[in-house]
């Protein structure tokens, strides 16, 4: 088990033999991944599989400068013989607390600018001092916040509210990769609300569920205003990730003395039937008859609600 310390141990003596000769100059200024694979086999071996060590990639680090694009102060770590702080070498990685997140992030940022970053600056993560790599690893070539297999574990590390959710009967389907925390949510900031891909919630939801958008000849206001009134997308006890179940979700808008027929020992409106009248305040059954909740297209329903056709 010794052994390969000793070597590298041996490669790094030898490398500082050098420096302290001059016969490489040029290392002691930007030492490369081949001086700090000395050392940090493992990490230069990752980071080569990773996309910033992509050489035919211009815009990435190893085209750039390599290690110390990244970890500034490289040739005085390497002259103080390594070691960790050792000639205050700058490590954005999430395990060191010796810098601010705000300073980490910037060494992300000089690189990555614009598209979906351009508000970070406003978003709820920067303004809460988390750094780009509390959620990226940057030594590896799978990088589990860019899959959808193994996001939603990388954001639930965080928002344990919202893992309990998607524990429960109704859901989106995150577990199984279909859906991710990102096709809602960009972690990055955004101009809308809740850090939403979408300047509202309701065009966000309208990018999987365009037949809700409509327009319809009868609307129904809760739609229009906000999906979320009805719907908890992060997971309910109830069909459909109804927020409450039916009839009192509808009755949180709707009281039930408004409905004709439906106050106990009152006599049906306008000669209705007594036997769907005692139905209704039996059941309760408000989707047998209004199944175009989200909106109707009918004419006739002169009630201005959504009936079905």
């Amino acid at each position: 088990m010794g052994c390969p310390q000793i070597a590298l141990r041996a490669g790094l003596a030898a490398l500082l033999a050098l420096l302290a000769f001059g016969v490489t100059p040029a290392l002691a200024q930007e030492p490369g991944p081949e001086v700090c694979k000395a050392c940090h086999a493992d990490k230069v071996a990752s980071f080569f599989a990773s996309k910033h060590g992509v050489r035919t990639d211009s815009r990435t680090p190893i085209s750039n400068g390599g290690c110390v694009v990244c970890h500034a102060n490289a040739a005085e770590h390497v002259k103080a013989g390594g070691g960790k702080g050792a000639g205050g070498i700058v490590n954005p990685g999430r395990s060191n607390h010796a810098i601010s997140a705000e300073a980490k992030n910037a060494i992300c940022l000089a690189c990555h600018q614009g598209g979906q970053r351009i508000h970070w600056d406003r978003s709820a993560h920067a303004n809460n001092e988390v750094a780009c790599t509390n959620c990226h690893m940057i030594h590896t070539a799978h990088d589990d916040v860019r899959d959808k297999l193994t996001q939603s574990d990388v954001c639930f590390s965080c928002h344990r509210d919202k893992r309990a959710g998607f524990n429960l009967p109704y859901r989106h389907p995150i577990k199984e990769g279909k859906v991710a925390c990102s096709d809602c949510h960009n972690a990055h900031g955004s101009a809308g609300e809740h850090m939403l891909v979408r300047d509202s919630v309701n065009d966000t939801c309208y990018q999987c569920h365009m037949e809700m958008r409509g327009p319809f000849i009868r609307n129904h206001e809760p739609v229009q205003e906000d999906c979320t009134l009805c719907h908890n997308p992060h997971g309910t006890t109830n069909p459909n990730l109804l927020k409450v179940r039916v009839p009192f979700l509808c009755q949180s808008c709707h009281q039930p003395t408004s409905h004709h027929g439906t106050i106990p020992g009152a006599a049906p409106v306008n000669g209705g039937n007594p036997a769907i009248a005692q139905a209704v305040i039996m059941a309760r059954g408000c989707l047998n008859c209004h199944t175009e909740i989200h909106g109707s297209n009918n004419p006739t329903d002169n009630s201005g609600r959504a009936f079905r056709h």
